[in-house]
């Protein structure tokens, strides 16, 4: 029972942008962008409501760190987490495509970024790090397919830049005009969580339709 509880709330602190912030920092921070943009189970992540809380309290200075220092540290590891994800895409090839669901591996996760990827090409790699499921598995995808790396370097670098660019400095900027924002944080992150599904519920279905 109490085994239970304690899993409950290390999820309940991972899934909570403001949470998880406030307990481990800049490190966990860290940590989580680079899971969830390179390895499979890290879609689970809150990845740009993460970026946007990040850079909100860093704003309000309820995250103790120079903005410049948390954009360049953000940046690194979302583009080693690509990395690892295209290693691992490499690594796997074609057998990825036949790896049968488990409880954080879904075909039909594997299937919509490939659907995804083979209507943008390689501008997936940038659309796809807005986008929740598609960010963990974009990288894993070019990867397996044996996508050029200096073009997947190309556009994981500007992928990274304009991701963490405009979620991290938006968030900054909110914070130091309106500190007193991080009082309806909660609604803030609900309402950019809405809108990216919005974005991944409508790029899905235009993505199927193309493909049918």
């Amino acid at each position: 029972m109490v085994l239970m509880q304690t899993i409950s709330e290390f999820f309940e602190v991972l899934l909570n942008s403001e949470k998880l912030i406030h307990t481990g920092g800049l490190v966990l921070l860290l940590i989580v962008i680079f899971a969830e943009t390179g390895i499979i189970i890290g879609f689970i992540f809150p990845g740009d409501a993460l970026l946007f809380t990040a850079g909100l309290l860093c704003g309000t200075k309820d995250l103790e760190v120079n903005i410049f220092v948390l954009l360049i540290l953000v940046f690194i590891a979302a583009v080693l987490g690509n990395f690892v994800g295209f290693a691992t895409g490499k690594y796997l090839g074609k057998r990825l495509f036949h790896k049968k669901d488990t409880l954080f591996f879904k075909q039909k996760h594997l299937e919509t970024t490939r659907l995804f990827y083979k209507k943008y090409g390689g501008i997936s790699l940038i659309a796809g790090r807005f986008i929740w499921i598609v960010r963990t598995f974009v990288p894993i995808l070019a990867g397996a397919i044996d996508m050029n790396f200096w073009k997947f370097n190309y556009y994981n670098v500007l992928g990274a830049i304009i991701w963490v660019g405009t979620l991290v400095t938006s968030g900054y900027i909110l914070g130091r005009q309106v500190p007193a924002v991080t009082q309806n944080l909660e609604y803030i992150i609900a309402a950019i969580t809405i809108v990216v599904s919005f974005i991944l519920i409508s790029g899905i279905i235009k993505v199927r339709r193309k493909s049918t």
